[in-house]
């Protein structure tokens, strides 16, 4: 179908593809680096982490190994640092390259075609017209509006074949900012509207949370989204009821994923936090924010008393079609102290850093149960579901449970999973418990047959991790325990009955300038059957 409708025998049914006047500029909330400008100047380009050499050419010319860096060429998102830079020399930068960009020919780069590339192009360049199109000569600009039509004609058919997620959705945001932004193509809006409308409807769960469980996910959709509301509010058109309800949903989980340092929780996908750009999106919520005390339907829990916050994985796998960035920490947990997290997961890398992601996604980069050295969720190696997902996807076995209860005494929460019972007959159950102060969080970690208790014909090792945040300094005493000391001054001690205790190396991989070395307590083992394992993170009082 999207073939059939991009054809030149169709392509008519969309309008002139000219883009004769763009009648409203979307803003840009994602961050800008006016240092940008200074790195092209050099030669340099910095995109998806990597730096890489381009010399006096264009950048389209390179052949990259990394996709995603190509991708973030392709979609000019970048346009908006040379904005920043204010300079004339950058907007004429800005303008040689999208004018390379055109005379290349829109169907020579394969990534380039790709839907939700094709929508960030689109909407950068709209973003950014004014730069583009100031003062140029009638050539250029109409060479750079003939290209935004084609582009918002393509778009219009090939949505359909972008992949699930996020993908999708920023292909149809993109339609609808085309439509709305450019003149003559209103016509089209409200069916644009119902589409993006039905999408988000189906990916925005009912707690607000994102089907992929990828809370990341979340902030880039409301990064497209708020300058979309207020296009339409300058347009003096309401907001699709489907489009508000999304973001109303959406707003309340971001609160909910944060720690108390304000970054979200390392779990499924998310990686080094945009600090920056969470703090613009909820800036945005100006009326008495909505808060969520559970959230089911995504997975996760969180415990809050006396500013100590714990926020668990306490869901399944994502499905197999989005399940490319998920990661093996079912039962997972992260903490933070006053505004210092304590104890965090490894965390997604960069794209430059694709060479951690098979480490990172490992259930021993969590902090959690592993056990006989395996993962509690398996990679599911096909090519079929690796084009769909967009990589190696996740299955984890047997059914996950969680019961959170709040009470006058503190926070309580149970989870379990089964991901160890086909092969050892084994479910990983663990306890968390937070008083009301905040100054103590006892765990228990507890492995046995679903009705009965197991004997295995050998024993099997096991591991228990708790990943140190970077810049906490964790050391450990005579009383073979460990204390954790936090950049204000406070000192927290661990403590562990059931088996040894050690501190051994680990890797942040959510670190924004790559995987960078930590710490770790590990609690060590081996198991022959039913086992019981107690610990604590209690609160040094002077």
């Amino acid at each position: 179908m999207a073939r059939a409708l991009g054809s030149p025998l169709l392509r008519w049914r969309y309008g002139a593809a000219l883009a004769e006047e763009i009648v409203l500029v979307p803003q840009e909330l994602r961050s800008a680096d006016a240092s940008f400008a200074d790195e092209l100047a050099a030669g340099q380009m910095g995109l998806a982490g990597q730096l890489v050499h381009i010399g006096k050419g264009a950048p389209f010319e390179l052949t990259q190994r990394n996709a995603v860096w190509a991708r973030e060429l392709q979609g000019f998102a970048w346009l908006r640092h040379l904005r920043a830079a204010g300079t004339p020399e950058a907007a004429a930068t800005a303008r040689a390259f999208v004018g390379q960009w055109i005379a290349r020919g829109q169907g020579r780069d394969r990534l380039a075609r790709e839907p939700a590339v094709r929508a960030r192009r689109m909407i950068s360049w709209l973003a950014n017209s004014d730069m583009l199109l100031s003062d140029v000569d009638q050539g250029t600009f109409d060479r750079t509006a003939q290209s935004l039509g084609d582009q918002l004609i393509a778009l219009s058919s090939a949505w359909r074949t972008a992949p699930d997620g996020y993908p999708r959705l920023l292909a149809l945001t993109g339609l609808v900012y085309g439509d709305l932004c450019i003149a003559g193509h209103d016509r089209h809006l409200a069916q644009s509207e119902r589409r993006l409308g039905a999408e988000l409807t189906r990916q925005i769960l009912p707690d607000g949370g994102h089907i992929s469980r990828n809370t990341g996910v979340l902030v880039e959709i409301m990064l497209d989204l708020l300058p979309l509301r207020q296009c339409f509010a300058t347009a003096k058109r309401a907001l699709p009821a489907a489009i508000e309800a999304a973001m109303a949903r959406i707003m309340p989980m971001l609160r909910y994923m944060r720690l108390g340092d304000s970054s979200l929780a390392r779990f499924n996908g998310v990686g080094a936090s945009p600090v920056a750009e969470l703090a613009a999106i909820l800036a945005y919520d100006t009326a008495q924010p909505n808060r969520i005390t559970a959230a089911p339907q995504s997975g996760y829990a969180r415990l809050e008393q006396g500013g100590c916050v714990v926020i668990a994985d306490a869901g399944p796998a994502p499905p197999l079609t989005l399940g490319a960035q998920a990661m093996a920490g079912c039962l997972s947990f992260e903490m933070s102290a006053g505004g210092t997290a304590m104890v965090v997961n490894g965390g997604f890398p960069m794209a430059a850093d694709e060479k951690h992601i098979a480490a990172a996604r490992a259930t021993a980069s969590h902090n959690t149960l592993a056990f006989g050295g395996q993962s509690s969720a398996r990679r599911l190696v096909n090519r079929r579901l690796e084009r769909l997902a967009g990589g190696v996807p996740l299955a984890l076995s047997g059914a996950v449970t969680s019961s959170l209860a709040h009470s006058e005494n503190g926070d309580e929460l149970g989870i379990s999973h089964s991901g160890y019972v086909g092969e050892h007959g084994l479910v990983h159950r663990r306890r968390l418990v937070l008083n009301k102060e905040g100054t103590k969080l006892e765990g228990s970690d507890r492995l046995g047959g679903v009705n009965r208790s197991v004997r295995l014909p050998r024993d099997v090792p096991f591991t228990i991790h708790f990943h140190v945040a970077p810049r906490v300094t964790c050391e450990r005493t005579a009383e073979a325990e460990a204390v954790l000391r936090l950049r204000d001054g406070t000192q927290w001690r661990f403590a562990a009955e059931g088996a040894e205790v050690s501190i051994e190396p680990s890797v942040h991989y959510a670190d924004p300038s790559g995987p960078a070395r930590a710490l770790q307590i590990v609690l060590r083992g081996s198991c022959w059957g039913d086992l019981d394992v107690r610990w604590s993170f209690e609160k040094i009082v002077a």
